[in-house]
């Protein structure tokens, strides 16, 4: 048998890259079992007696710090929705008496405020006098000067 791949014959060639591909896939190392199967006979009454199960998983600070912190998202989320409920369900049963019973001491307050604001004004106009000294002038002549896209109008001075 020739192993320059130039000479090879067709059943040659076919064993030689059986043989390659078997190589290239043999397990170095043993494959690890992946099951236990425990053998201890099992007590014919009462409880079992526990076995231990070592656990080995380690969880990376970053996947624990995002689990946490989608947890804490998904709470508040979840508290402003049910506030969010509870608004909409109370603005959807509002009546009219309701929003009179909550608006009448609002309405009070402004009619006793524009009651004491009217009487304050009428003292205040009672007492003033106005006295001109000096001569007046009243100006009407108004100047516009037009100028491209924008005009403006001057009053005289």
């Amino acid at each position: 048998m020739t192993t320059d791949p130039k000479h090879l014959t067709d059943s040659e060639a076919s064993a030689e890259a059986r043989r390659l591909i078997l190589e290239a896939y043999r397990p170095e190392v043993p494959a690890a079992p992946t099951y236990f199967r425990d053998t201890t006979p099992v007590p014919a009454f009462g409880t079992t007696p526990p076995v231990p199960q070592p656990d080995s998983r380690i969880v990376p600070q970053w996947a624990a710090g995002v689990a946490v912190a989608s947890i804490g998202v998904g709470a508040g989320i979840t508290g402003l929705g049910c506030g969010a409920w509870l608004l909409l369900q109370g603005l959807a049963s509002v009546t009219l008496t309701g929003v009179l019973a909550v608006t009448l001491p609002f309405a009070g307050v402004g009619v006793a405020a524009t009651a004491i604001g009217s009487a304050l004004a009428r003292v205040r106009r009672a007492s003033t006098t106005n006295v001109y000294k000096g001569t007046v002038v009243q100006r009407t002549e108004v100047t516009a000067t037009a100028r491209g896209l924008f005009s403006r109008a001057k009053a005289g001075r």
